[in-house]
């Protein structure tokens, strides 16, 4: 069976207010769920925090990632850690803990139900180069996402020998297998001179 791909352009993006600045959803899943009714079991999403200082919406069973694509961001995880958050550092949280910001920030999100796991990373690519990724082998009868995210600079993803696709800043690219996969290197090429950013999240769920 071959992998299933899913490019999701900046323009087909959901843009929509928040308290403290403004949320993009790039992905959610399963595609029906719905962020407000929290019946997903995984979301991908950008916010754009306008505010210097903020409360983070509380999401009692939810884990979280985060990770800076531009400024700073002080976390404050009330009874448990803090940390300073520069572009492209991360930091992993209970969604139900209270959480406090400190920061104007544009930051990506991997909200993951129970049951779920997954990770975030940063790719940089300078100009002429590429890296090389070796999507995730599958564990048991769990299906994985590997999603890819150009936060700067376009970027080409070879799949194949004859399958290519161009991602713009602001663009999603989704790579979903199915448990018996066969193990996949793709090559993410710069073919501009500036250094291009990429995150990668890889997510595993039933």
């Amino acid at each position: 069976m071959k992998y299933e791909i899913e490019k999701i352009a900046k323009e087909e993006q959901q843009t929509s207010l928040w308290a403290g600045g403004t949320t993009t959803q790039l992905a959610i899943y399963p595609k029906e769920a719905l962020y407000s009714e929290r019946n997903f079991l995984w979301r991908l999403s950008s916010a754009r925090v306008e505010v210097d200082e903020s409360i983070f919406t509380s999401l009692p069973g939810i884990w979280r990632h985060i990770m800076i694509i531009e400024g700073e961001l002080k976390l404050i995880h009330e009874g448990h850690h803090k940390i300073v958050l520069n572009p492209y550092e991360k930091d992993s949280f209970d969604g139900a803990w209270t959480t406090r910001s400190f920061g104007k920030v544009t930051d990506f999100n991997l909200m993951l139900a129970e049951g779920c796991n997954g990770e975030l990373r940063a790719l940089h690519i300078d100009g002429g180069n590429y890296a090389e990724v070796h999507l995730s082998s599958h564990i048991g009868d769990s299906k994985t996402t590997e999603a890819f995210y150009c936060t700067c600079h376009p970027i080409k993803i070879q799949l194949s020998q004859n399958e290519t696709i161009r991602l713009n800043q602001g663009d999603l690219l989704l790579v979903h297998s199915q448990p018996g996969e066969e193990h996949r290197i793709i090559y993410l090429q710069n073919s501009g001179v500036e250094r291009a950013s990429v995150i990668q999240a890889r997510i595993v769920y039933k």
